[in-house]
């Protein structure tokens, strides 16, 4: 295999990646990359045009022929070597997730392992593409399955991890012999063309991967382009519900991950010390900014009042600083538009009537930045827009129920089914929860149930918008299609008497 060499840019400008190296394209629009912990623009990226993102799908179109027909073990063996220079590059990697998104270093470090974790499971594509194979259906007639790549798949991926979730998408969708586009968010793009540079240098052909910048224009062009067979999303529910409905009535195949509202149901038997850890990390880890953060907390019984007031001890000693500093557990948020949208909500808040517990806006760094402290806010009410919609920010809110029964009811009834968790020392209780709850991810006494990349991520109810959820076998599914071969090889013998009968026997 043939493979066009390329070499890191040291360009303050994300450009596209077409075709196997960096272009400038032809657009001139552009728009800001911002340093989140300085607050001061840190580069720019070129927003592409109609022309740029025909160019990418183009490149895509031309590599699948050749990239398809390559066995799945000669794949397979471009993604280990894809994982190797991952490995060795990790570290540069979480840099430019740090300096762009502002999640602290650590943090980082994790989101590209659990990106690594992706490509590992799609280097075992041999195996998980081998169909089913029935002997003697018929007299003689033999039947099995195969399942071939769809041809070329489009990725629409959000600016909170912007090396692991494009890694749901491209390295299975590769692994499985399809070509692929990818438009990362425009607020953080610089990562996913180091992945592309590297999957070059790992022996994948010009083409394999191409990935154009850009705002809604590309978005649109890519949905609406006859040539891209499949669209995986990951963002807000209103975007998502509208790319469902514009690629499915197109006839393409979509997978479209939305909004969340996850609920940790804390029952009076919990261990206090291990949940507000646990509590306190999953709310405010990468700012609130994670589809999984939780952000509702059910108090159960009488561990309301003890639950709240450790939570908000351990919230106004949290360490917010810049995602280099070594001490620090929470960053700053990715823009000051998002900030002031934070802000806004606490604000909110207030007005209608929640108990606010630690106000984050007062418990900032000084200097710069698009910082906010970590926030909570007591006996919250469904009616409250705090509660109704994602904040998306270290926001977090407390309600109260009575009893096991009220708590699950409240969950099943959030509008959102993406990630729930309970904590509890019970575990029939534990046992009835996984149960009854009627949301995709559950964790028992884990706060961020994300699966690991050998099972499946999705969510339910306005979590997710199509049939297939990402990544494991389900990705597999999504990202091939099943063909059946019905086979009999005559031995001399005439067909001509079952040439109008239907198979039977």
């Amino acid at each position: 295999m043939s493979a066009v060499a390329s070499t890191p840019s040291t360009t303050k400008t994300a450009e596209h990646f077409i075709a196997g190296r960096r272009t400038s394209g032809n657009g001139t629009r552009s728009g800001p990359i911002y340093d989140p912990a300085s607050g001061q623009e840190a580069g720019r990226v070129r927003f592409a045009e109609r022309s740029d993102v025909d160019a990418a799908v183009a490149s895509a179109v031309a590599a699948l022929p050749g990239w398809a027909a390559t066995t799945p073990l000669r794949r397979a063996r471009v993604l280990f070597a894809y994982k190797a220079l991952l490995e060795t590059h990790a570290g540069e990697l979480a840099e430019l997730i740090m300096r762009e998104h502002g999640k602290v270093l650590s943090d980082a470090r994790g989101e590209v392992t659990r990106g690594l974790e992706v490509v590992e499971f799609a280097c075992g594509i041999p195996h998980l593409l081998k169909g089913e194979f029935s002997e003697n259906v018929g007299p003689n007639i033999d039947s099995y399955s195969l399942r071939q790549p769809l041809g070329v798949c489009a990725g629409v991926t959000p600016f909170n991890f912007p090396v692991m979730v494009p890694m749901w998408m491209f390295p299975l969708a590769i692994a499985c012999g399809n070509t692929f586009v990818l438009k990362p968010s425009e607020r953080d793009p610089s990562p996913s063309l180091r992945m592309a540079e590297l999957l070059i240098e790992a022996g994948a052909p010009a083409g394999v991967l191409n990935v154009v910048q850009g705002d809604k224009l590309a978005v649109e062009m890519l949905i609406a382009h006859p040539d891209v067979a499949a669209i995986s999303f990951v963002g807000s529910t209103p975007i998502a519900r509208s790319i469902y409905a514009s690629g499915a009535q197109q006839g393409k195949r979509v997978q479209a991950l939305g909004g969340a509202k996850n609920h940790a149901v804390v029952l009076p038997d919990a261990d206090l010390d291990e949940t507000i850890e646990a509590l306190t990390g999953a709310a405010y880890g990468s700012a609130g900014e994670r589809c999984m953060a939780i952000s509702v907390v059910v108090a159960v019984g009488a561990i309301g009042d003890a639950l709240v007031e450790r939570l908000a001890k351990r919230a106004r000693t949290l360490k917010v600083s810049a995602g280099s500093d070594p001490d620090a557990e929470m960053g700053p948020l990715v823009t000051a538009e998002h900030l002031k949208r934070v802000r806004d909500y606490v604000e909110r808040g207030v007005a209608e009537g929640a108990e606010l517990v630690v106000d984050g806006r007062e418990h900032v760094p000084d200097g710069a930045g698009f910082f906010m402290g970590a926030t909570i806010f007591d006996r919250v009410t469904p009616k409250m827009t705090i509660y109704r919609d994602e904040i998306f920010g270290p926001v977090l809110s407390i309600v109260r129920a009575p009893d096991l029964d009220a708590a699950i009811a409240f969950v099943n009834a959030n509008r959102y089914g993406n990630g729930v968790a309970v904590f509890t020392r019970s575990g029939g209780a534990a046992r009835e929860f996984v149960a009854r709850v009627n949301i995709g991810m559950v964790g028992v006494n884990v706060p961020i149930p994300v699966p690991m990349a050998f099972h499946s991520f999705g969510g339910w109810k306005e979590s997710m918008f199509g049939d297939r959820a990402v990544y494991g076998t389900e990705g597999v599914q999504f990202y091939t299609r099943l063909k059946t071969v019905t086979s009999r090889w005559p031995a001399g013998e005439s067909l001509a008497s079952n040439a109008f009968a239907m198979p039977t026997h």
